[in-house]
């Protein structure tokens, strides 16, 4: 989704030695690949979009993995990048990284200040890693590398499968299956938790947006002459995830019961990212929670249906 995102951004403004690659043609995992392809095809510009990700389920299920692999993937492409002298590095976190109860909108000062949430803490652990590794390549080497940390996503080429998704995927699957369903019977859908966590949510055509204007516009000592690590990028704006599921229901036309399963967890209380950085550095989200939920719905319908 983010990588595609990205790729349809800079192809649109005018960007055309693009490097990609499909998953199935570099396993970023194995060093040995990564190496290879560096030798080949020498990058001056790499954007770190790639991960393992998923939503609390898959991120509680799969630990290991989540904690291996990421790690994997940002070690290879940063000591890549170093040895092949890549200009810039961007490498993309997430707002797991900050803790479980970290004083709310969370300030890029509030890595490793306290305990993180327990569910993501692999994948938190392994984006933490990758944003020290940025860090670290610039102070001993110089190299322009550093990170943003992304708040949480959504858009077209989203992952909607139910058991890996991330919520706003999960919940417009679920809320179009059961209204397929409602000519019949009463459908209900239900949804992990109380319903009452905050969340933050970007559309990634927006986040895609900010990448390009952070290639062009800032650099690594820009952050790390702040005394921080990374630059938040979000919107400034959260809903509950029942505010979030009503919309959703909302957009989908669903008129089912909503029933919380108060037995499964809720994640951390709340995550909204400060972007007073971002926005004083010249860069502010344009699409709106409703309308980039009606544009995934209406790709999801294209694509999936």
């Amino acid at each position: 989704m983010v990588g595609s995102a990205i790729q349809r951004d800079l192809v649109k403004k005018g960007y055309r030695n693009i490097i990609t690659r499909e998953l199935d043609e570099l396993d970023l995992i194995r060093q040995e690949d990564v190496e290879r392809f560096f030798d080949k095809e020498k990058p001056d510009y790499v954007i770190d979009a790639a991960a393992k990700v998923g939503g609390i389920l898959a991120n509680n299920k799969y630990r290991a993995q989540f904690i291996y692999e990421n790690i994997m993937i940002a070690s290879n492409l940063i000591h890549a990048s170093y040895q092949n002298r890549v200009k810039k590095f961007i490498f993309l976190g997430s707002s797991c990284i900050y803790p479980q109860l970290a004083p709310q909108p969370m300030k890029e000062e509030y890595l490793l200040t306290d305990t993180l949430e327990f569910t993501n803490e692999p994948y938190a652990i392994a984006k933490i890693a990758g944003i020290k590794l940025c860090e670290n390549y610039y102070r001993q080497y110089g190299c322009n590398f550093f990170s943003v940390m992304p708040t949480n996503l959504f858009g077209p080429n989203d992952n909607f499968d139910l058991e890996t998704s991330h919520v706003v995927a999960a919940l417009i699957r679920k809320f179009h299956e059961a209204k397929s369903e409602q000519n019949r019977k009463r459908r209900s859908v239900t949804i992990w938790g109380t319903g009452k966590p905050y969340r933050e949510f970007l559309y990634v055509a927006d986040l895609a947006d900010s990448i390009q204007f952070i290639i062009e516009f800032v650099n690594a000592s820009d952050i790390y002459n702040q005394g921080i690590t990374h630059v938040n990028i979000g919107t400034g704006k959260d809903i509950t995830i029942k505010e979030l599921a009503e919309l959703i229901a909302n957009v989908v036309h669903f008129k089912g019961d909503i029933i919380y399963d108060t037995s499964k967890p809720d994640g951390t209380p709340r995550k909204l990212l400060d972007v007073t950085r971002l926005h004083k550095l010249g860069w502010k989200h344009e699409t709106s929670l409703r309308n980039g939920i009606e544009k995934v719905y209406k790709w999801y319908l294209e694509y999936h249906t």
